[in-house]
């Protein structure tokens, strides 16, 4: 069966592999279509696009913005990735998330001050060093942290002294949700909500995907490296009571998540090829 894997990252953002290095490893785990989604940059694009031009390999240009929707008085932080944007509009991407990348740096600059005072030795250049992107984010704080043998592994971390509301790392602020539906269809993009399950309840998704679909959203990931199958079962029954494509990835970042690997997830995931061309058919529609 062929087989496409929507959902990766590369070293423009949190992930270990350059763009060329995703391409390669994507064909040699025979995967037909691949999606570059850094989060909140373009940056890694062209690199990505001429690799898989050189290798064959079918290239899909997105990114995965971070957005908030407030549910019941309560700002939900959701994850809305972009597919298939011309390449004329990669700059509007950049604009788009400007705001929010000057806020994040800010966030960083907290998170470092406040652990480098209890203690941790840490640097902002030493984690900055560690991507291509204009920002880094707390994988990789916890990465040099890991390094170092502060902390035992990124997941520990995260799950630790870097989780939001234990002390050091307060959330930069976001794009809104359905502000950022509406800008991916402007722009020629397919609007898919990522891992829904790890970000609102059943009963949230419920509220959340009407007002998304009526302002442009395409699809949901119903297939993801850490849904168990309950949770697929509910996102596929959602996409089709939506009216909602059906969109799937790995998460892939290399070593920041080494338990996760490009096209097969955790080892069970199998997103079929067809999710690429109805992905790639919505895009196409204004």
């Amino acid at each position: 069966m062929k087989i496409c894997d929507m959902h990766t990252h590369s070293n423009y953002s949190d992930g270990s592999l350059s763009p060329a290095g995703l391409v390669k490893r994507a064909q040699e785990r025979g995967i037909s279509a691949l999606a570059l989604t850094d989060h909140n940059t373009s940056k890694g694009l062209r690199d990505f696009m001429d690799a898989g031009e050189a290798s064959g390999l079918i290239t899909v240009p997105g990114c995965e913005f971070s957005t908030d929707y407030e549910i019941d008085g309560v700002k939900k932080e959701l994850h809305i990735v972009g597919l298939f944007f011309p390449e004329e509009n990669w700059p509007m991407i950049e604009d788009h998330v400007d705001i929010m990348r000057l806020a994040k740096e800010s966030s960083n600059r907290r998170m470092i001050k406040a652990l480098r005072a209890d203690g941790y030795d840490v640097t902002f250049e030493e984690a900055a060093r560690l991507t291509d992107a204009e920002t880094f984010n707390r994988a990789h704080v916890a990465r040099v942290l890991v390094a170092k043998g502060q902390i035992g592994s990124v997941k520990e971390a995260f799950a630790t002294i870097l989780k939001e509301g234990n002390g050091y790392y307060t959330p930069a602020g976001r794009l809104g949700a359905i502000a950022t539906v509406r800008f991916i269809k402007l722009y020629g993009g397919a609007a898919v909500l990522a891992h829904p399950f790890l970000n609102l309840r059943y009963d949230e998704l419920e509220l959340f995907l009407p007002h998304a679909k009526a302002n442009g959203l395409d699809a949901i990931e119903t297939m993801y490296s850490e849904f168990s199958d309950e949770m697929t079962n509910s996102a596929n029954e959602l996409a089709d009571r939506f009216g909602l494509l059906r969109s799937g990835g790995s998460d892939f970042h290399g070593e920041a998540k080494p338990h996760i690997e490009l096209g097969t997830g955790t080892g069970a995931l199998a997103v079929p090829f067809e999710v690429y061309e109805t992905l790639r058919d919505a895009a196409a529609r204004k």
